[in-house]
């Protein structure tokens, strides 16, 4: 009996450090998923350069593979593309460049969280395709390049689930390629890949090319438990890992590490920049109450919104002119964001239209309303021409799709 106690007491220490490296590392994200024990075979760093599973594109696409399903339309303007559950992160790609076409079409490509395949849905004829068939089960977080050709998936693998690997998933072929081990952050553009690593003594922040190559060391900082995205053109967005208990600072970083203060020290400060890094949106507590500001970074002006959620559930459009977001009707009193991002509390979202030179908001959709559902807005993704919004509905990961 004393025997048992102790196998199940290790059991239980070597699950909850695997849970607890999965939301050090992956805060934001709605859960973890693990493969069955010889399942599958993960692909790790230094195995080779490609996932398991056949790397041919599939033709076709079967309503019964996976847990994709097939597109059901609520309304004329409301589709659920996926019953779930899929990766958080989309690209929403305008192919016109690609097709020679003069009118504009959509593509959303996605991740099947279960298998790791890559589909892609068509807003107009709201058709699904499965194009990549590799099996990578357990993906936690895709970043996508704005083209759609790859997304860069975040897996833990290892004794205890203990290792973080990155993995460059090409959306239609068996290209691919891992970054280093155990990256804290990253974002990707079609500037490149921007690399975060952390540690006691500080971070690191690297950038390459989109293929991987050509490594440079940004600039290093003393500060460590960072996040990073692009923010412009040569300049970068760095801020504290959001939490309640910590008074968060924001900066823009130039290319040599010049840091300059935009916002904070702020609780569960979380920050957004726009695509020419010209603002930058953030969200913070006041004791329990979530506050949503715009931080203009050329001027440090901030100007306060007449709406508020986690900026992670917002997504700008291309032209900056205006902020998509996820807002709760009633959130429940908690520690945000922490206890959004674990999962401990959920919101029953609207989606609201934030206008930036106005500074007004206006109802885009109503989801209870529209599907008598329920809505926790995440993963927002919009087209460059603010055709189309998908967002995932983080209560049960479904992926929708909503025509502007």
């Amino acid at each position: 009996m004393r025997r048992f106690i102790t196998i199940s007491a290790i059991a239980l220490v070597l699950l909850g450090l695997g849970v607890g490296a999965y939301f050090y590392f992956f805060t934001g994200s709605t859960g973890i998923t693990v493969a069955p024990v010889g399942s599958v075979s993960l692909p790790v760093a230094g195995q080779g350069s490609t996932a398991t599973g056949d790397s041919d594109a599939s033709s076709g696409y079967s309503a019964d593979t996976g847990a994709t399903g097939t597109p059901v339309a609520v309304s004329s303007r409301l589709v659920q593309i996926s019953a779930g559950p899929v990766v958080p992160g989309e690209a929403v790609v305008d192919t016109r460049l690609a097709t020679a076409s003069s009118t504009t079409e959509v593509e959303v490509r996605y991740i099947e969280r279960e298998s790791g395949n890559v589909f892609s849905y068509s807003p107009s004829t709201r058709a699904i395709t499965r194009i990549n068939n590799k099996t990578i089960p357990g993906i936690q977080s895709a970043s996508w390049l704005p083209d759609g050709s790859s997304a860069f998936v975040r897996y833990l693998s290892g004794d205890n689930f203990s290792t973080i690997n990155t993995y460059a998933l090409a959306a239609t072929s068996s290209n691919g390629f891992f970054l280093s081990q155990n990256l804290s952050d990253i974002a990707v553009s079609s500037s490149g890949i921007l690399s975060l690593s952390s540690g006691v003594n500080g971070s690191a922040v690297s950038i390459a090319h989109t293929d991987g190559t050509h490594s440079t060391n940004l600039f290093t900082t003393p500060i460590s438990s960072l996040r990073i995205s692009f923010a412009g053109k040569n300049q970068y967005l760095i801020f504290s890992k959001p939490s309640a208990k910590i008074s968060g600072v924001a900066f823009i970083a130039d290319a040599v590490g010049n840091l300059s203060r935009i916002a904070g020290p702020l609780p569960g400060l979380v920050a957004t920049p726009s695509p020419s890094g010209k603002w930058v949106l953030v969200s913070y507590i006041n004791g329990t109450t979530m506050i949503m500001a715009l931080v203009n970074t050329a001027t440090g002006s901030t100007s306060a919104l007449p709406v508020a959620t986690i900026a992670d559930k917002c997504v700008w459009t291309a032209d900056e002119s205006s902020v998509y977001c996820g807002i709760p009707v009633n959130a429940p009193t908690a520690a945000y964001p922490d206890d959004w991002y674990q999962g401990t509390v959920s919101f029953s979202d609207r989606i609201w239209k934030i206008d930036v030179v106005g500074r007004y908001a206006q109802l885009a959709l109503d989801f209870s309303q529209a599907n008598k559902g329920a809505l926790d807005a995440t993963a927002l993704a919009i087209d460059p021409a603010n055709t189309t919004l998908v967002f995932i509905n983080k209560n049960d990961s479904s992926l929708w799709s909503y025509s502007l």
